[in-house]
């Protein structure tokens, strides 16, 4: 398999990434052939999957306008992911002129892309960390940079506290960055569930067995198991809902089914 100019030398691109298979789902470049087998795999199981990614950006969209009408100005995206068209920085930055943005993740192809994506934005950087390692960022040279944790914080981690298993004690993760940030912060995230899935858990299930299958577990929570991420918080209403029915600019009753396959909230710091 030939390598791509984009990718870094450190990858080896005969293994599955997520986040490529989540860039292969909304249409992307930055994947090969080894992603979209491995997401052409899960689709069988269940054919939604980029209606589910569709509805995650787009809740994703409205939560950081949101913020921003809030008076957040700083953004903290952790395992965001390789970059696509209405990226943070892109939606934050048109709301609010200097918002600060860092994004996350510990794919170099993430990380790499998004180096060339932000070159000469100076209001906007990425760390190469890890979420189960929250000292790693907020210690980070980008975040002292570019974050002022003495002023509120959106802390989005949207599509990626599923891709922690328990053993990785996410909650605690999420406690720490959490105590971490001023008053008056946000996180907004979204989490997958059986929940809302339109179909039968043993189907969808076979989803979940190929993320199993390229070690990268996808781990279903339940609505309540969902919530506790959001200790701490006070909920921004509608609360824990599922994707389409956060806030929506459209009649939720036109979404594709699939799209309620995840739960998406945003909580709010005292």
């Amino acid at each position: 398999m030939e390598r791509p100019a984009w990718a870094p030398r450190s990858i080896d691109i005969t293994v599955p990434s997520v986040s490529r298979m989540y860039d292969y789902y909304l249409g992307g470049s930055h994947n090969f052939e080894v992603d979209r087998e491995a997401a052409r795999s899960a689709m069988e199981f269940m054919p939604g999957l980029p209606k589910i990614m569709q509805a995650n950006r787009a809740f994703l969209h409205r939560a950081v306008r949101f913020a921003a009408g809030e008076g957040i100005t700083q953004f903290l995206d952790i395992g965001s992911g390789i970059p696509t068209f209405g990226n943070v920085h892109e939606v934050a930055q048109a709301a609010v002129p200097g918002a600060r943005v860092v994004y996350v993740d510990h794919d170099p192809v993430a990380v790499a892309h998004s180096q060339t994506v932000l070159e000469g934005n100076e209001d906007a950087d990425v760390v190469a960390a890890d979420l189960r390692k929250p000292q790693e960022i907020l210690g980070s040279h980008e975040v002292g940079r570019l974050i002022d944790l003495n002023r509120p914080v959106a802390l989005l981690l949207v599509a990626v506290l599923h891709f922690v298993e328990d053993a990785d004690d996410p909650y605690a993760a999420v406690a720490e960055l959490r105590d971490a940030l001023a008053p008056g912060s946000m996180l907004m995230l979204t989490h997958a569930s059986y929940e809302g899935i339109p179909l039968p858990p043993e189907r969808a299930g076979g989803a979940v067995d190929v993320y199993r299958n390229i070690r990268n577990p996808l781990i279903m929570r339940s609505r309540d198991e969902i919530a506790r991420f959001f200790e701490g918080y006070d909920m921004v209403e509608p609360g824990l809902v599922p994707m389409p029915k956060w806030r929506p600019e459209t009649a939720s009753e036109d979404e594709d089914p699939y799209a309620f396959s995840a739960y998406a909230g945003v909580g709010r710091t005292a």
